[in-house]
């Protein structure tokens, strides 16, 4: 558990259902990505589930969760290590500015720390500049190119 200021970081409960879909669904809806209640439901299995590879971390100031952290371990074979891949991060807008990303993001790097783990890596939209600047302060931005190809393409 992870603190900073007022916020507290730890692992989303299982009883943070409804407080932990709302912050979600605010992600979601910052990426324009359109409503859909069964990825909600399926992606919250996932991160209860301790044997699926996706976990979630909240950024809890006082009683309510302001942010959210989903993260898993990948294996890097060019260099025969493991490293956390963050996958998505979001803090409430009323909520912005008061630290909970740079939490989030403190405590992932610790923990890599606590497991060995040579990276904690993610990638953003290029036109994200708020969570960029953030970023750009707490990390190194990398030379490499995001590509994604559909299922059975040729």
């Amino acid at each position: 558990m992870g603190e900073h200021k007022c916020l507290t970081i730890r692992p989303v409960l299982a009883s943070e259902f409804a407080e932990w879909a709302e912050l979600y669904r605010g992600y979601r809806d910052f990426y324009t990505l359109a409503p859909n209640e069964a990825v909600i439901e399926r992606v919250w299995r996932w991160i209860t589930d301790p044997s699926h590879e996706v976990n979630a971390l909240v950024a809890v100031a006082g009683h309510d969760l302001v942010g959210l952290a989903h993260y898993r371990r990948f294996a890097r074979p060019s260099s025969g290590t493991e490293g956390l891949f963050l996958d998505d991060l979001f803090t409430a807008p009323a909520a912005r500015g008061m630290g909970a990303g740079r939490a989030l993001l403190a405590h992932l790097s610790g923990l890599a720390d606590r497991e060995g783990r040579s990276v904690v890596r993610w990638i953003t939209a290029e036109d994200n500049s708020r969570a960029r600047a953030l970023y750009d302060s707490t990390a190194t931005a990398t030379k490499w190119v995001t590509y994604d190809m559909a299922p059975g393409a040729s």
